[in-house]
């Protein structure tokens, strides 16, 4: 994805940097390098150290929370202008999960040293980021809520 106005939209209707302003995208679509992960491959395993993020202009991530990152039983499905890779940028602490690609996938990465500047610079990005990494967090609540209350169901219905 070469052409800045189009990055910056499509950024605008990405997952994780849909709440930063139209201006403020300028400089992440900047920062943006373009990658490309093979059907088969790893983007990484659990437990290692990342530093960069990553969202999908096209194909299919598949997440696996199991302690073999050989093992392909995914507890999610990732697609374009969704985000991955983004929770070590900001704790530090090893990948929680291991992305394996299940179709051949384009994304544009952000490293962290650049996403750390960036921040610096433009502080508004990183409540932008804020903001969507809460109502990503809130969707996952209502999930589980939603899960529970069908396990509920089930067990009064035994």
């Amino acid at each position: 994805m070469a052409d800045l106005f189009d990055r910056i939209l499509f950024l605008k209707e990405s997952s994780i940097f849909s709440k930063v302003a139209t201006d403020d995208l300028r400089y992440v679509a900047q920062a943006l390098e373009d990658d490309v992960f093979f059907a088969g491959e790893r983007v990484f395993d659990i437990n290692d150290q990342g530093d960069h993020l990553y969202v999908i202009t096209d194909g299919k991530i598949g997440i696996s929370i199991d302690p073999d990152p050989a093992k392909k039983e995914f507890v999610a499905y990732i697609g374009p202008g969704e985000a991955f890779g983004e929770m070590n940028l900001v704790d530090d602490l090893p990948r929680s999960a291991t992305a394996h690609v299940i179709e051949d996938t384009r994304v544009l990465s952000l490293e962290k040293s650049r996403l750390n500047g960036l921040l610096l610079s433009y502080p508004e990005i990183g409540v932008g980021i804020m903001r969507a990494l809460s109502l990503k967090i809130r969707e996952g609540h209502a999930r589980q809520a939603k899960i529970q209350s069908q396990k509920t169901g089930e067990d009064s219905n035994e």
